[in-house]
């Protein structure tokens, strides 16, 4: 009951948010120089290398904490975000391939994570990972959420990820 509420209140409060390849993350310019491990790639995004999943990059300290929550969500079902497309355009823009990417861009065999910001001022990337975890904790099969993403998005969304189903 208390994800159920989390996913209420999570998604109408990302409603007044936006996909915005111009908004930076709260994360101060004097923090970025000061901070090892932080690139800016296209789009202003940030990547992080944290020292595992269950730690979470510091660019995500002046953001909302529903935002942070969703990251930790994201970083709990890396594998079922790999067969989930993204829809707000990042596959053409960024090079992204998934909606793992929105969040993670490469997890090592060290164990490090190397986080991206771009989900941070995404809503789109934002709910998909959420609905995805929240279909997942309902014990929906991971090929029927990429069809349930598919179908919700298909229409009125930028063009999908090149995102492989997953297998059934």
């Amino acid at each position: 009951m208390k994800k159920s509420v989390l996913v209420l209140l999570l998604s109408s409060s990302l409603a007044l948010t936006a996909c915005s390849s111009e908004t930076e993350p709260k994360v101060t310019k004097q923090k970025q120089k000061d901070h090892t491990g932080h690139n800016h790639v296209q789009q202003g995004d940030i990547s992080e290398t944290t020292s595992g999943i269950d730690v979470l990059p510091s660019f995500l300290t002046e953001v909302d904490p529903q935002i942070q929550d969703i990251y930790t969500i994201a970083g709990q079902h890396t594998e079922l975000l790999e067969s989930m497309p993204c829809y707000c355009g990042c596959g053409e823009s960024v090079g992204h391939k998934s909606n793992k990417n929105c969040f993670i861009r490469e997890i090592k065999e060290t164990g490090e994570v190397v986080w991206d910001s771009h989900a941070v001022t995404c809503v789109n990337c934002l709910e998909i990972a959420l609905e995805s975890a929240k279909m997942k904790q309902d014990g929906i099969t991971d090929i029927d959420i990429r069809n349930n993403i598919d179908e919700k998005y298909r229409e009125g969304y930028a063009k999908p990820t090149p995102t492989p189903k997953p297998k059934e």
